[in-house]
């Protein structure tokens, strides 16, 4: 089985080699501009742990940021990062200012009209909160929750924000920006709530012990997974964006960064 996957794996990595190849014999379009360029641009918004964030030395580090490296070397590229907002991603993606968005973006109907998204790739299970430890068993329900005491807080622009703005009727909204600032904002009082993710809430409770997910085996949202975001308009990009990710599955790369 094994030996299966790596024949299956190295097939296609060698077939995304022959995609570029073929490409750059026909006429120009966004493959080629990149290779021409010699760099992938790449939009991230570098506050979603443990997707794309900013550690405690300065460096941008995460499993999108690996992904996008990876991304860019399959194309012969360098990889830049480019940093963007959830407020801002949709209009800079569509702008231009990047080849490819990569910061754990869901997956959804409007993201796919207005632009283009990849094939899905690590599911996040959907979402949840996260709120201090000894708040745990107040929180056991969406109707506990939203009560006109408690504070909510969120990122604004992504779909956290989306489902907050849907589904928060008496409690308080914050809208705080960066992401990555609320969980510990929670932690001190400054919140009560964090709207999450069950990937982003499964890191903070085993990286702070302040912290807890009560609802994390009972995700408010069904299940759903990450896409590559790019700007509508070109094909062949948005095919060899698909094969990337199938051949990142199939040779164990997914599943090598999901474990890191």
């Amino acid at each position: 089985m094994f030996m299966k996957k790596l024949l299956a794996g190295a097939v296609l990595a060698a077939s995304l080699a022959s995609v570029v190849a073929i490409h750059s014999d026909a006429e120009a379009g966004k493959i080629e501009d990149i290779q021409k360029a010699g760099v992938l641009k790449i939009g991230t918004t570098m506050d979603y742990v443990p997707m794309s964030y900013i550690d405690e030395k300065g460096e941008l580090k995460g499993h999108d940021v690996e992904l996008g490296k990876i991304l860019a070397a399959s194309l012969g590229v360098k990889a830049e990062f480019v940093k963007t907002t959830w407020s801002t991603l949709a209009a800079d993606t569509q702008a231009g200012k990047f080849d490819v968005a990569i910061s754990g973006i869901s997956r959804n109907f409007k993201r796919q009209a207005d632009m283009d998204l990849s094939k899905g790739y690590l599911n996040y299970n959907g979402r949840t909160i996260l709120c201090r430890k000894a708040d745990a068993k107040k929180f056991t329900s969406w109707e506990k929750i939203d009560q006109p005491n408690v504070r909510i807080m969120n990122n604004p622009g992504g779909g956290n924000d989306r489902f907050a703005t849907a589904n928060v009727k008496k409690a308080q909204r914050i809208i705080h920006t960066p992401n990555n600032e609320i969980p510990e904002l929670v932690a001190t009082g400054a919140a009560d709530i964090m709207i999450t993710e069950v990937v982003e809430a499964l890191h903070y409770i085993n990286a702070d012990k302040r912290l807890a997910a009560p609802l994390i085996d009972k995700p408010f949202t069904g299940r759903n997974d990450f896409g590559i975001l790019t700007k509508k308009g070109d094909l062949d990009f948005m095919r060899y964006l698909d094969f990337f990710i199938e051949a990142s599955e199939l040779n164990g790369t997914m599943e090598k960064l999901q474990k890191e």
